[in-house]
Protein backbone atom coordinates (compact mmCIF):
# COMPACT_ATOMS: atom_id res chain seq x y z
CA UNK A 1 0.00 0.00 0.00
CA UNK A 2 1.48 3.29 -1.10
CA UNK A 3 1.20 6.83 0.17
CA UNK A 4 -0.15 9.34 -2.33
CA UNK A 5 1.43 12.83 -2.50
CA UNK A 6 -0.06 15.98 -4.00
CA UNK A 7 1.32 18.78 -6.14
CA UNK A 8 1.92 21.93 -4.03
CA UNK A 9 -0.90 23.95 -5.58
CA UNK A 10 -1.64 25.52 -2.17
CA UNK A 11 0.36 25.78 1.10
CA UNK A 12 -1.81 23.04 2.63
CA UNK A 13 -1.26 20.73 -0.32
CA UNK A 14 2.54 21.04 -0.15
CA UNK A 15 3.05 18.41 2.57
CA UNK A 16 -0.36 16.75 2.38
CA UNK A 17 -0.48 13.01 1.74
CA UNK A 18 -3.26 10.44 1.64
CA UNK A 19 -3.60 6.69 1.37
CA UNK A 20 -3.93 4.66 -1.77
CA UNK A 21 -7.49 3.32 -1.77
CA UNK A 22 -7.04 1.02 -4.78
CA UNK A 23 -7.70 -2.10 -2.67
CA UNK A 24 -10.86 -0.64 -1.13
CA UNK A 25 -14.14 -1.48 -2.82
CA UNK A 26 -16.49 1.18 -4.16
CA UNK A 27 -19.53 -0.98 -3.30
CA UNK A 28 -21.90 0.32 -0.64
CA UNK A 29 -21.65 -1.26 2.85
CA UNK A 30 -24.03 -4.01 3.95
CA UNK A 31 -27.14 -2.21 5.23
CA UNK A 32 -27.98 -4.87 7.84
CA UNK A 33 -24.52 -4.44 9.39
CA UNK A 34 -24.88 -0.66 9.83
CA UNK A 35 -26.26 1.14 12.85
CA UNK A 36 -26.79 4.86 13.55
CA UNK A 37 -23.90 6.63 15.26
CA UNK A 38 -24.90 9.85 16.98
CA UNK A 39 -22.16 12.41 17.49
CA UNK A 40 -21.41 12.72 21.20
CA UNK A 41 -18.84 15.54 20.89
CA UNK A 42 -16.78 14.10 23.75
CA UNK A 43 -19.67 14.08 26.22
CA UNK A 44 -20.86 11.31 28.55
CA UNK A 45 -24.43 10.25 29.35
CA UNK A 46 -24.78 13.27 31.65
CA UNK A 47 -23.84 15.72 28.92
CA UNK A 48 -20.52 16.58 30.58
CA UNK A 49 -17.40 16.91 28.44
CA UNK A 50 -15.06 14.04 29.31
CA UNK A 51 -12.88 14.32 26.17
CA UNK A 52 -11.93 17.86 25.18
CA UNK A 53 -11.59 19.26 21.67
CA UNK A 54 -14.28 17.15 20.05
CA UNK A 55 -17.23 18.28 17.93
CA UNK A 56 -18.51 18.57 14.39
CA UNK A 57 -17.14 16.16 11.83
CA UNK A 58 -18.70 14.19 9.01
CA UNK A 59 -21.76 12.06 9.76
CA UNK A 60 -21.14 8.31 9.63
CA UNK A 61 -22.69 4.95 10.42
CA UNK A 62 -21.15 2.35 12.71
CA UNK A 63 -20.10 -0.95 11.11
CA UNK A 64 -20.93 -3.97 13.28
CA UNK A 65 -17.71 -5.99 13.50
CA UNK A 66 -17.84 -9.69 14.38
CA UNK A 67 -15.09 -10.03 17.00
CA UNK A 68 -15.97 -13.64 17.90
CA UNK A 69 -16.86 -15.72 14.81
CA UNK A 70 -18.50 -19.11 15.33
CA UNK A 71 -16.10 -22.02 15.78
CA UNK A 72 -15.77 -24.07 12.60
CA UNK A 73 -16.91 -21.28 10.28
CA UNK A 74 -15.40 -20.86 6.83
CA UNK A 75 -15.61 -17.22 5.82
CA UNK A 76 -15.03 -16.12 2.23
CA UNK A 77 -13.70 -12.58 1.76
CA UNK A 78 -15.94 -10.70 -0.68
CA UNK A 79 -14.57 -7.15 -0.39
CA UNK A 80 -12.10 -5.01 1.56
CA UNK A 81 -13.97 -1.92 2.76
CA UNK A 82 -13.18 1.43 4.32
CA UNK A 83 -14.40 1.97 7.89
CA UNK A 84 -14.69 5.62 9.03
CA UNK A 85 -14.75 4.55 12.69
CA UNK A 86 -11.33 2.85 12.86
CA UNK A 87 -7.86 3.05 11.37
CA UNK A 88 -7.90 -0.52 10.03
CA UNK A 89 -9.69 -1.71 6.94
CA UNK A 90 -12.57 -4.16 7.31
CA UNK A 91 -13.35 -7.26 5.28
CA UNK A 92 -16.86 -8.17 4.15
CA UNK A 93 -17.06 -11.96 4.50
CA UNK A 94 -19.75 -14.56 3.82
CA UNK A 95 -20.18 -17.77 5.83
CA UNK A 96 -21.45 -21.19 4.65
CA UNK A 97 -25.07 -20.14 5.22
CA UNK A 98 -24.75 -17.03 3.07
CA UNK A 99 -24.78 -14.64 6.01
CA UNK A 100 -22.61 -11.50 5.85
CA UNK A 101 -20.14 -10.41 8.53
CA UNK A 102 -17.49 -7.75 8.95
CA UNK A 103 -13.98 -8.65 10.21
CA UNK A 104 -10.89 -6.54 10.84
CA UNK A 105 -8.86 -7.03 7.65
CA UNK A 106 -5.32 -8.30 7.98
CA UNK A 107 -2.31 -7.38 5.88
CA UNK A 108 -2.40 -8.82 2.34
CA UNK A 109 -5.98 -10.10 2.68
CA UNK A 110 -7.40 -10.52 -0.80
CA UNK A 111 -10.83 -10.84 -2.34
CA UNK A 112 -11.78 -14.52 -2.62
CA UNK A 113 -9.57 -15.89 0.14
CA UNK A 114 -11.07 -18.06 2.90
CA UNK A 115 -10.74 -17.39 6.63
CA UNK A 116 -11.13 -20.56 8.72
CA UNK A 117 -12.15 -20.38 12.39
CA UNK A 118 -11.38 -22.97 15.06
CA UNK A 119 -8.76 -25.27 16.55
CA UNK A 120 -8.67 -27.39 13.37
CA UNK A 121 -7.81 -24.43 11.12
CA UNK A 122 -4.46 -24.68 9.31
CA UNK A 123 -1.69 -22.40 10.53
CA UNK A 124 -1.95 -19.81 7.78
CA UNK A 125 -2.15 -16.02 7.63
CA UNK A 126 -5.69 -14.78 8.41
CA UNK A 127 -7.03 -17.89 10.14
CA UNK A 128 -8.58 -17.60 13.61
CA UNK A 129 -7.58 -20.16 16.24
CA UNK A 130 -6.84 -20.61 19.97
CA UNK A 131 -3.45 -19.45 21.25
CA UNK A 132 -2.68 -23.07 22.14
CA UNK A 133 -2.50 -23.84 18.37
CA UNK A 134 -0.39 -20.83 17.37
CA UNK A 135 3.39 -21.47 17.14
CA UNK A 136 5.68 -19.55 19.52
CA UNK A 137 7.14 -16.45 17.85
CA UNK A 138 4.14 -15.90 15.57
CA UNK A 139 2.61 -12.48 14.89
CA UNK A 140 -1.10 -12.13 15.62
CA UNK A 141 -3.89 -9.60 16.17
CA UNK A 142 -7.53 -9.45 17.34
CA UNK A 143 -6.62 -11.18 20.60
CA UNK A 144 -9.10 -12.17 23.28
CA UNK A 145 -8.31 -11.43 26.93
CA UNK A 146 -11.01 -13.73 28.29
CA UNK A 147 -12.24 -16.86 26.47
CA UNK A 148 -15.48 -16.26 24.58
CA UNK A 149 -15.53 -12.53 25.14
CA UNK A 150 -14.31 -11.57 21.68
CA UNK A 151 -11.19 -9.78 20.46
CA UNK A 152 -10.21 -6.79 22.59
CA UNK A 153 -6.59 -5.89 21.85
CA UNK A 154 -4.38 -5.35 18.76
CA UNK A 155 -7.13 -4.08 16.47
CA UNK A 156 -5.57 -0.85 15.10
CA UNK A 157 -3.94 -0.39 11.70
CA UNK A 158 -0.53 -2.02 11.30
CA UNK A 159 -0.25 -3.47 14.82
CA UNK A 160 0.45 -7.01 15.98
CA UNK A 161 1.41 -8.91 19.11
CA UNK A 162 4.02 -11.64 19.35
CA UNK A 163 3.57 -14.96 21.12
CA UNK A 164 6.62 -15.33 23.37
CA UNK A 165 5.96 -18.52 25.36
CA UNK A 166 3.37 -21.03 26.59
CA UNK A 167 3.30 -22.52 30.09
CA UNK A 168 0.81 -23.61 32.75
CA UNK A 169 -2.21 -22.96 30.55
CA UNK A 170 -1.16 -19.37 29.85
CA UNK A 171 0.42 -17.65 26.86
CA UNK A 172 2.99 -14.88 27.30
CA UNK A 173 2.46 -12.22 24.62
CA UNK A 174 4.36 -9.06 23.80
CA UNK A 175 2.08 -6.14 22.87
CA UNK A 176 2.91 -3.23 20.51
CA UNK A 177 3.46 -0.94 23.53
CA UNK A 178 6.20 -3.24 24.84
CA UNK A 179 4.00 -4.60 27.61
CA UNK A 180 4.23 -8.33 28.27
CA UNK A 181 1.23 -10.07 29.75
CA UNK A 182 -0.33 -13.48 30.28
CA UNK A 183 -3.44 -14.55 28.39
CA UNK A 184 -5.23 -17.94 28.72
CA UNK A 185 -4.32 -20.39 25.97
CA UNK A 186 -8.02 -20.95 25.25
CA UNK A 187 -8.35 -17.36 23.99
CA UNK A 188 -8.40 -16.89 20.23
CA UNK A 189 -6.36 -14.67 17.90
CA UNK A 190 -5.92 -14.05 14.18
CA UNK A 191 -2.60 -14.97 12.59
CA UNK A 192 -0.87 -12.07 10.88
CA UNK A 193 -0.75 -8.27 11.08
CA UNK A 194 -3.59 -5.75 10.89
CA UNK A 195 -3.74 -4.18 7.43
CA UNK A 196 -3.41 -0.52 6.37
CA UNK A 197 0.14 -0.34 7.73
CA UNK A 198 0.78 3.07 6.10
CA UNK A 199 -1.88 4.78 8.20
CA UNK A 200 0.65 6.35 10.59
CA UNK A 201 2.60 7.91 7.71
CA UNK A 202 -0.28 10.03 6.37
CA UNK A 203 0.17 13.80 6.81
CA UNK A 204 -3.14 15.63 7.07
CA UNK A 205 -1.66 18.90 5.81
CA UNK A 206 -4.59 21.15 6.69
CA UNK A 207 -6.73 21.94 9.71
CA UNK A 208 -9.85 21.26 7.65
CA UNK A 209 -9.10 17.54 7.37
CA UNK A 210 -8.81 17.38 11.14
CA UNK A 211 -12.15 19.17 11.57
CA UNK A 212 -13.85 16.64 9.28
CA UNK A 213 -12.64 13.94 11.68
CA UNK A 214 -14.55 15.65 14.49
CA UNK A 215 -11.46 17.07 16.23
CA UNK A 216 -11.48 20.76 17.16
CA UNK A 217 -8.46 23.04 17.73
CA UNK A 218 -6.29 22.57 20.83
CA UNK A 219 -4.77 25.60 22.56
CA UNK A 220 -1.63 25.36 24.71
CA UNK A 221 -2.05 26.18 28.38
CA UNK A 222 0.86 28.68 28.27
CA UNK A 223 -1.02 30.67 25.62
CA UNK A 224 -3.99 31.17 27.98
CA UNK A 225 -4.72 33.58 30.82
CA UNK A 226 -4.27 32.51 34.46
CA UNK A 227 -8.04 32.29 34.88
CA UNK A 228 -8.22 29.66 32.13
CA UNK A 229 -5.23 27.43 32.87
CA UNK A 230 -2.59 26.95 35.60
CA UNK A 231 0.13 27.50 32.96
CA UNK A 232 -1.39 30.79 31.79
CA UNK A 233 -0.18 34.35 32.33
CA UNK A 234 3.25 35.62 33.32
CA UNK A 235 5.65 38.03 31.68
CA UNK A 236 8.04 35.40 30.34
CA UNK A 237 7.84 31.83 29.15
CA UNK A 238 8.78 30.01 32.35
CA UNK A 239 6.08 29.37 34.92
CA UNK A 240 8.25 27.30 37.26
CA UNK A 241 5.43 24.89 38.08
CA UNK A 242 5.08 21.17 37.48
CA UNK A 243 2.96 20.36 34.40
CA UNK A 244 -0.74 20.22 35.27
CA UNK A 245 -4.10 19.79 33.61
CA UNK A 246 -6.52 22.73 33.34
CA UNK A 247 -8.00 21.52 36.64
CA UNK A 248 -4.68 21.42 38.51
CA UNK A 249 -4.09 17.66 38.43
CA UNK A 250 -0.53 16.43 37.73
CA UNK A 251 0.21 15.33 34.18
CA UNK A 252 3.17 14.06 32.12
CA UNK A 253 3.94 10.87 34.01
CA UNK A 254 1.19 10.88 36.62
CA UNK A 255 -0.23 7.35 36.80
CA UNK A 256 -4.00 7.14 36.42
CA UNK A 257 -4.44 3.39 35.83
CA UNK A 258 -5.91 1.48 38.78
CA UNK A 259 -7.05 -1.87 37.40
CA UNK A 260 -6.26 -4.52 40.01
CA UNK A 261 -8.36 -7.13 38.21
CA UNK A 262 -5.91 -7.48 35.31
CA UNK A 263 -2.77 -6.13 36.96
CA UNK A 264 -1.67 -9.62 38.00
CA UNK A 265 -1.61 -10.70 34.33
CA UNK A 266 0.97 -8.06 33.38
CA UNK A 267 4.53 -9.41 33.57
CA UNK A 268 6.27 -6.22 32.41
CA UNK A 269 4.46 -2.92 31.97
CA UNK A 270 4.89 -0.65 28.97
CA UNK A 271 6.63 1.88 31.25
CA UNK A 272 9.29 -0.63 32.26
CA UNK A 273 9.78 -1.63 28.63
CA UNK A 274 10.40 1.98 27.58
CA UNK A 275 12.87 2.59 30.43
CA UNK A 276 14.94 -0.47 29.52
CA UNK A 277 14.84 0.40 25.82
CA UNK A 278 16.15 3.89 26.53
Amino acid sequence: MAIKAYKPTTPARRDMTSQDFSEVTTAKPVKSLLSPLKSKAGRNNQGKITVRHRGGGVKKHYRKINFKPVDGAKLKVLHIEYDPNRTARIARVEDQEGKMHYLIAGLNWKQGQTVIVGATAPIENGNIMPLSRIPVGSQMFNIELQPGRGAQICRSAGVYAQLMAKENGMALIKLPSGERRHVPLTCTAVLGIVGNIQHQNVKLGSAGRKRKMGIRPTVRGMAMNPVDHPHGGGEGRGKGNNPTTPWGKPTLGYRTRHNKRTQKMIVKSRHQAKRRKG
